[in-house]
């Protein structure tokens, strides 16, 4: 069973490698045309949502799957792709704006990527740990 602490620590990472793609996606786009705003969190709000939604379903708070690398790196980055469309739904209400394809591609693949990070380290960390008692 996965500690309340890790599990604690999981959210805590999950949201700060949400917040690293929503941020650099931010700067990709809006440096030097505006000045810093949180515009950023029209993304991140509804990709927290959207990964709160289905990375439970999947598995990755749970031990023997959130502690193991070939367990979640695949079920990271499917996470990151289920949760897309569904942040980019929300985003296009937030902003009044159009759902395009490629943004929701792009959203999957970057968060995949954070997420593939972020949790492979994870994984990998507490394998270690485990291993070294």
């Amino acid at each position: 069973m996965l500690s309340n602490r890790s599990r604690t620590i999981l959210i805590i990472g999950d949201a700060l490698a949400i917040l690293s793609v929503s941020v650099i996606g931010y700067l990709m786009h809006y440096a030097g045309k505006e000045a810093f705003s949180l515009r950023w969190l029209s993304t991140f709000l509804p990709f927290c949502l959207g990964w709160a939604l289905i990375a439970p379903w999947l598995g990755l708070y749970r031990a023997g799957i959130a502690d193991r690398l070939g367990q979640v790196w695949w079920r990271a980055v499917l996470a990151a792709f289920l949760a897309a469309p569904f942040a980019a739904w929300l985003r296009g209400l937030w902003l009044s704006g159009a759902i395009i394809p490629v943004f929701v591609t792009v959203l999957g693949a970057t968060s995949g990527l954070g997420m593939l990070l972020w949790r492979s380290a994870w994984a990998v960390f507490t394998q270690r740990k485990i291993s070294h008692g």
